[in-house]
């Protein structure tokens, strides 16, 4: 029996989010925010604890700095059930990364420090802790340089011993998506970018045609499309999905909490248009407080939510 049913190797950091900012902001002048909030941050982070807090037993492996951000980010880890005690601790004084969120209405400026998300490499993975789950997902590929040139070796032995694996690109800062993205392509079984991700990577005009592009590579594909649900495509089987119609106050670490309700389907081996709803309620969920992580942190109104949720009956 495997320890664990997902296992992920990738980036932490907290999420510092200032609400009811102009879009034009002017230089030299003190610009006050409505509100202010810290959450847990970075796609991988926030995937493994709304994994966790859904039921799905999750080891992770990441790195920390010697500073009170790492320590209040795994704490978070910790209180949701997430496996973390293979986190290693930066050798050479580089500090946790954070990212500040700059809201304006329904648009946002995004600024990361990397921090230790850059430094983290192979030799820093326990790989058998790893190959102990049933599934194994990567996130943020371009903001783990340290790690990117070994993921596909990674990838090849983890899938030798069994485990399904799945990849969510996020942005690429540089805008190439170059290796390993093509290679990883290549090798996992699940692919989950949302529909602007899906068209980059592509270099296809529409969604559509980023979908079928995809799906020539990769067995099954999820593009999340923000409002209007998300599609799923296996070889030339497609869906498109509803959303769950929810008043949204955050949309930050949405399509993390997608990944979450859609890959707890996908390691039930549920229908893949199950496994879309259940991405989907997650999403929602997520949206109804700031943060990614936030909805996530109490039980009953998970179970609550999900129960409720006509998608997911």
């Amino acid at each position: 029996m495997s320890p664990f049913d997902i296992t992920i190797a990738g980036e932490i950091n907290l999420d510092l989010i200032l609400y009811g900012l102009d879009e034009q902001m002017p230089l030299d002048r003190e610009l006050l925010a409505s509100d202010f909030r810290l959450t847990l941050g970075s796609s991988s982070a926030i995937l493994a604890h709304n994994l966790a807090m859904l039921g799905v037993s999750v080891g992770f492996i990441t790195q920390v700095g010697k500073d009170p951000l790492g320590e209040i980010a795994l704490d978070r880890l910790r209180n949701a059930g997430v496996d973390i005690s293979r986190t290693s601790v930066s050798s050479t004084g580089t500090q946790t990364g954070v990212t500040i969120l700059l809201h304006h209405g329904v648009t946002r400026h995004i600024l990361t420090y990397p921090g230790t998300m850059a430094e983290m490499t192979i030799a820093d993975l326990d790989r058998d802790f790893l190959a102990g789950g049933k599934h194994f997902h990567i996130s943020s590929l371009f903001l783990q340089k340290g790690l990117q040139p070994d993921l596909p070796a990674l990838c090849r032995e983890l899938k030798e011993k069994g485990l399904t694996l799945s990849l969510d690109t996020n942005d690429d800062p540089e805008d190439i998506w170059s290796a390993p993205l093509p290679e990883l392509l290549e090798i996992v079984d699940v692919v989950l970018p949302n529909e602007d991700e899906a068209r980059r990577m592509s270099g296809c005009d529409d969604v559509e045609a980023a979908v079928d592009w995809l799906a020539k590579r990769v067995p099954v594909v999820a593009v999340k499309c923000g409002r209007r649900g998300s599609i799923v495509q296996s070889g030339s089987n497609r869906w498109v999905v509803p959303p769950l119609p929810v008043e949204p106050i955050d949309t930050i670490g949405a399509g993390d909490s997608f990944n979450a309700g859609f890959l707890k389907g996908y390691i039930q081996k549920l229908p893949l248009e199950e496994c879309a709803a259940l991405g989907n309620t997650a999403a929602a969920l997520s949206t109804l407080n700031p943060g990614g992580t936030e909805s996530f942190r109490d039980p009953q109104r998970i179970r609550s939510f999900f129960a409720n949720s006509s998608l997911t009956r």
